[in-house]
């Protein structure tokens, strides 16, 4: 079955960085586009990023287009998501998602605190 584990989130002081990872398996990774979602305190799921099978192709929102970097390693079945500058607004569960598919993982918490 499909299944997507996210990682890599914690607690930083804001202007940090992090890198998130996820790590997908049951599906045919190198073929699907791939999202990563956030969801803040009180708000609904937002998307944040996207990149095609072969990750030619990413797109992102304008509210975090020169901060966030979307990459990924399909001989590791792995997605990334670099968060540069952080803001405390950025305070959120980062969720990957296969963009075809309807599976989540369980998020990984970034809180970005001084």
């Amino acid at each position: 079955q499909v299944q997507l584990v996210e990682s890599g989130g914690g607690l930083v002081l804001p202007g940090g960085s992090l890198r998130l990872s996820c790590a997908a398996s049951g599906f045919s990774f190198s073929n699907s586009t791939m999202t990563w979602y956030r969801e803040r305190p009180g708000r609904e799921r937002q998307l944040v990023a996207l990149i095609s099978g072969s990750g030619a192709v990413t797109r992102y929102p304008d509210s975090v287009k020169d901060r966030f970097t979307i990459s990924r390693d399909n001989t590791k079945n792995m997605l990334y998501l670099q968060i540069d500058n952080l803001l405390p607004e950025d305070t959120a569960v980062y969720f990957c998602k296969a963009s075809a598919l309807g599976a989540w993982g369980q998020g990984t918490q970034v809180t970005v605190s001084s």
